[in-house]
C-alpha cells in the first residue's frame, strides 16, 4: 500500500496547491494520481484490506457509483423529451434525428465524468490505506495542513492584498470551513494521546498546529467569508461537540437520541429561517446578491431544466445562452444550483442522498469507534458543512475541494470500524 498511499497524498497536495495558485493543470494532476493510487491499492489489495472496505461501506457501497453512471447517461443519445428544451426547440427548427446526448458539451460532461470517478477511487483507495492507524493520523495532518494554508491565503488576501494578490475565494473559503473541522481533529488527537500517555512534548506540538490551523481558518470562515458560510461551519462544530458530550457523559441510547434530535430540530429551525428570509427559488436563497439581471437569466435557466438537466459540467455552457450581456458570462452562484442546472432534479436527489447517508453512517461510526472517534466526526463536520455551504456558494465546484472531501469521507468510513488488530 506504499505507492497507493504516495499517490493519495500526491493527489490531495497537488490538486489544492496548484488550483490555489491558478494553475490550469491541477485537476488533471490530481485525476492521474488518483488513478495511480487505485492501481496500486488494487494490485496490493489483500483480503483483509477487502474486508475492511466491505466493513466501512456496509451503508451502501453502491450507492456513490449512481452519480458516475448518471453523468455517463448524459452522454447516451437519448430521446430529445429527456432533453434540454433547447435541444427540442433546435430539432422542431432544422429537423434531425429525434434524439441524441443529453448533454449540452460533451467535453465537459467527460471532465465532470473522469473527476467524479476519481473521486470515488480516492474515497476508496482512502479506506484501505488509512486502516493503519499511523497513515490515517499523517492524512489526517496533510488534510489540516493544506486546508489550514488555504484559510491563511484566503486571510492574507483579505487582510494584505499585497501579500497574496489573487487567490480563489470560493474554493480558499469552502477549503477553510473543511480546514476547521479538520483541525479541531487534529486538536482532539493531541489531547488523545496525553490521556493515553504519549510523549507530552509531541502532543503539545500536534495540539499547537491544530490551534494555529483552527484560528486561521476560523478567521476565514466567521470572518472573511460571509454568513451563510459562517452558519454552515456552525452547524459542524455543534455535530462536533454533540459528539463529543454523548460519549464524555455516556449517555444512555435513549438520552443520546434525545439530545440529537433536540440539535436536529434546532438546525432545521435555523435553515428554515434563513431559506425563509429568501425570495424566488430555493437554490438561490442562500446564495449571495448577483443583481437583478443575473437573477432573472437564473431563474429563467433553472425554470427550463427537466428531470435530467442539461449535462453535468455545462453550466457554463448553457449558461450562454441565458445571459443579457454579451460580454459577461454566467457562473454558478452556487454549487446546489450547477448540480441542478447540470443534472436536474434526479441528480440533485441522487447527491444529497449520498450525503445524507454518509453523514448518519459517520455519526454513529463517531458514537462507536471509542477513542478514535475524531476521525469519523470530523468527516461527520465537514460533510455537514459541505452540505449547507452547497446551497451558498460554488467552492465545492472545484476539483480540489471535490478530491479533499472525498478522502476526508473515506478517512471517516475507514476508522469507523478499524480494529486494534488492524493498526
Amino acid at each position: 500500500m506504499s505507492l497507493a498511499y504516495f499517490a493519495l497524498i500526491v493527489s490531495i497536495v497537488s490538486a489544492s496547491a496548484l488550483e490555489i495558485a491558478g494553475a490550469k493543470f491541477g485537476a488533471q494532476l490530481g485525476t492521474m494520481a488518483a488513478a495511480l493510487s487505485l492501481l496500486a491499492a488494487t494490485a496490493s489489495a489483500r483480503k483483509a484490506d477487502y474486508d475492511h472496505y466491505v466493513r466501512a461501506t456496509s451503508w451502501g457501497r453502491w450507492i456513490p457509483i449512481a452519480i458516475p453512471l448518471f453523468i455517463a447517461a448524459q452522454l447516451t443519445p437519448l430521446p430529445l423529451s429527456f432533453a434540454h428544451p433547447i435541444w427540442a426547440s433546435t430539432h422542431d427548427a432544422l429537423g434531425g434525428l429525434p434524439f441524441g446526448p443529453i448533454t449540452a458539451d460533451i467535453g465537459l460532461t467527460v471532465s465532470a465524468l473522469l473527476l467524479a470517478l476519481a473521486a470515488i477511487s480516492l474515497l476508496g483507495v482512502t479506506i484501505l490505506v488509512v486502516r493503519n492507524r499511523s497513515r490515517a493520523e499523517l492524512v489526517l495532518f496533510v488534510l489540516s495542513g493544506v486546508t489550514a494554508v488555504s484559510a491563511l491565503m484566503l486571510d492574507l488576501h483579505r487582510l494584505s492584498p499585497a501579500l497574496a494578490a489573487t487567490v480563489p475565494a470560493d474554493l480558499t473559503a469552502t477549503m477553510a470551513g473543511l480546514g476547521l473541522m479538520l483541525n479541531l481533529a487534529v486538536m482532539q488527537l493531541a489531547a488523545e494521546r496525553a490521556e493515553t500517555h504519549h510523549s507530552v512534548l509531541r502532543s503539545v506540538a500536534i495540539g499547537l498546529c491544530g490551534l494555529m490551523g483552527t484560528l486561521a481558518s476560523a478567521l476565514a470562515v466567521f470572518g472573511l467569508s460571509g454568513t451563510n458560510s459562517a452558519i454552515a461551519a456552525s452547524f459542524g462544530i455543534v455535530l462536533i461537540l454533540l459528539i463529543l458530550v454523548i460519549r464524555r457523559l455516556d449517555l444512555s441510547p435513549l438520552a443520546a437520541g434525545a439530545l440529537s434530535a433536540a440539535a436536529l430540530i434546532g438546525a432545521a429551525i435555523v435553515l428554515s429561517f434563513l431559506f425563509e428570509k429568501g425570495s424566488g427559488p430555493v437554490l438561490l436563497r442562500l446564495v449571495p446578491d448577483v443583481g437583478a439581471e443575473t437573477r432573472a437569466a437564473l431563474e429563467r435557466m433553472l425554470t427550463d431544466t427537466r428531470w435530467f438537466g442539461a449535462g453535468a459540467g455545462t453550466f457554463a455552457a448553457v449558461g450562454r445562452i441565458y445571459q443579457s450581456d454579451v460580454g459577461a458570462a454566467l457562473t454558478a452562484p452556487s454549487t446546489a444550483t450547477a448540480v441542478f442546472a447540470g443534472m436536474g432534479w434526479i441528480g440533485l436527489a441522487a447527491a444529497l442522498a449520498v450525503s445524507s447517508i454518509a453523514l448518519l453512517r459517520l455519526f454513529f461510526g463517531a458514537l462507536q469507534r471509542g477513542r478514535d472517534s475524531f476521525f469519523p466526526a470530523a468527516a461527520a463536520a465537514c460533510v455537514l458543512f459541505a452540505l449547507v455551504q452547497s446551497f451558498a456558494g460554488p467552492g465545492l465546484l472545484r476539483p480540489a475541494a471535490i478530491l479533499c472531501l472525498a478522502v476526508i469521507v473515506g478517512l471517516g468510513l475507514s476508522q469507523s470500524v478499524s480494529q486494534s488488530g488492524s493498526r
